[in-house]
């Protein structure tokens, strides 16, 4: 068994991991396997059909697509603590967590207890065996307890999932396998056992629609809207004129290069997600829902506001320390950012 990784963020732990893993991967089987993923990730699979087969689907899984989950899931779940900055989970359950891309996320944005207190329970559930087992040895090797300690649990994501109390559970990268049926049990599940629940998915049209689907769920349970929202009514985007996602900026492997065809060292990834708690957060007063446009002298912000509406806010040089805010501001985050007043 390998040791754990030296002492560094649970990120850089997961890149160095995966790195070795790609090392050893062969380049024809990895391009074939992560090409059918790719296929299940962007159309629709049979819930009694888990997506992740064998060992070298998960392998080829973990190379490819576990860094931009764990950035979309890591932009979701800091989003989610700026708006409940005294919050720390009790335990978390990752609803789907394959391998553990969620959990790692978790782990960065909420450490270990510094004062040697006992780590958070982590519980990864999963129908794919393969997926489960190369999780387990992925998270030996953590520099975080909580997540060396995990438990990795065959089950089920359907209408009979049990799911016990806890204080976070994750569905990510998990709605679209799912039926309607499912998808609707499986959120109940989640809210009808955390305190906290984070749903994330694809940026797409339909994995937006999937996003509103679970928080009109998590809204009509009783949860509040902690992000991205800043306000828990109804979205106030048209259905279908848009959709509402985001990027996070993701370092490409030699086997994403490989199977793209791309040069850059870099891709974003679009997602879309809800954080909701049962107590109530402080969301943000406005959310950033498109990249800012930095023109001479003027920052211009698309923003979806508390007052349940979307505009756009010209912010100029004028406004002196609120212009400094707006052109290091990126989509997706807050705004105004806290520690500039509003004007």
């Amino acid at each position: 068994m390998h040791a754990p990784l030296s002492p560094q963020a649970p990120a850089e732990a997961l890149r160095a991991t995966l790195a070795e893993l790609v090392d050893g991967l062969p380049p024809r089987q990895a391009a074939q396997a992560t090409a059918r993923l790719i296929a299940n990730y962007r159309g629709a699979t049979p819930t009694d059909a888990p997506v992740l087969r064998d060992r070298s689907d998960v392998v080829a899984y973990a190379a490819y697509r576990m860094p931009a989950t764990f950035e979309a899931d890591r932009a979701a779940l800091g989003a989610l603590a700026d708006a409940v900055p005294q919050w720390t989970p009790s335990g978390h359950t990752d609803i789907g967590g394959g391998t553990g891309a969620a959990v790692w996320a978790a782990a960065d944005i909420w450490p270990d207890p510094a004062d040697g207190a006992a780590p958070r329970p982590v519980t990864v559930l999963d129908w794919a065996e393969p997926a489960l087992a190369l999780g387990r040895e992925l998270a030996a090797r953590a520099p975080s307890a909580a997540l060396r300690d995990a438990r990795w649990r065959r089950a089920r994501i359907d209408a009979a999932l049990d799911v016990p109390p806890t204080g976070l559970v994750t569905v990510s990268y998990v709605l679209g396998e799912l039926t309607p049926a499912d998808r609707a049990a499986v959120v109940d599940a989640a809210a009808g056992a955390a305190e906290v629940v984070a749903v994330v998915e694809p940026g797409t049209p339909d994995g937006y629609r999937r996003i509103i689907e679970a928080r009109d769920r998590l809204v009509a349970a009783g949860f509040h809207v902690a992000a991205p929202c800043p306000h828990s009514a109804a979205c106030p985007i048209e259905e279908g004129t848009d959709w509402c996602h985001f990027a996070a900026r993701v370092s490409r492997s030699s086997l994403h290069r490989q199977v793209k065809g791309a040069s850059l060292a870099w891709e974003d990834e679009k997602f879309s997600y809800v954080a909701a708690t049962r107590f109530r957060p402080g969301p943000a007063t406005a959310r950033v829902v498109r990249r800012p446009q930095t023109r001479k002298g003027q920052v211009l912000l698309d923003l979806c506001r508390d007052t349940e509406e979307l505009s756009r806010e010209t912010v100029t040089k004028r406004q002196g320390p609120l212009y400094r805010a707006a052109r290091d501001t990126a989509w997706g985050d807050p705004w105004p950012p806290r520690e500039v007043p509003a004007p």
